[in-house]
């Protein structure tokens, strides 16, 4: 008899602690959740669709910015599908005032991934980061 009542007791002991380590566990679970960054929200371009698909340009599109650039500078040819120009009057986005944001703005739409990237961007100090009022609203009808 105190045989058997030793087993429950040491089976109701290991029941608690298993209970006590699921216990910690869903808590540490939910602090990791709740300490994780979100995902940026990336604002959607105004035309039908990107000039390429959107997975690709989420990876390549620095590669095709430059390959762009090279195309200009050194050999002078000026296409429109991947200039930054047509990007930026694309992915325009506006601020309260209805007039695309700035780089500055930390909802300006190279800013929502590249802050969330921690990547850092030199693309607009040369060049203009909101459009030419015309060229958003060629976007849009696009």
């Amino acid at each position: 008899m105190a045989r058997r009542r030793k087993s429950i007791v040491m089976i109701a002991a290991l029941l608690i602690a298993l209970a006590g380590l699921a216990f910690v566990a869903n808590a540490v679970e939910e602090d990791v959740v709740a300490s994780r960054v979100p995902y940026p929200d990336i604002p959607r371009g105004q035309g039908e669709s990107c000039v390429e698909d959107t997975d690709f340009m989420r990876r390549y599109h620095m590669t095709v910015l430059l390959h762009q650039r090279d195309d200009t500078m050194l050999k002078g040819i000026r296409s429109k599908q991947h200039s930054l120009k047509e990007c930026i009057a694309c992915h325009a986005v506006p601020g309260a005032d209805s007039i695309p944001v700035t780089f500055a703005s930390p909802n300006h739409f190279c800013r929502s991934c590249h802050d969330y990237a921690a990547v850092e961007i030199d693309c607009f100090d040369c060049h203009a980061s909101r459009p030419d009022s015309g060229l958003v609203a060629e976007a849009r009808e696009k």
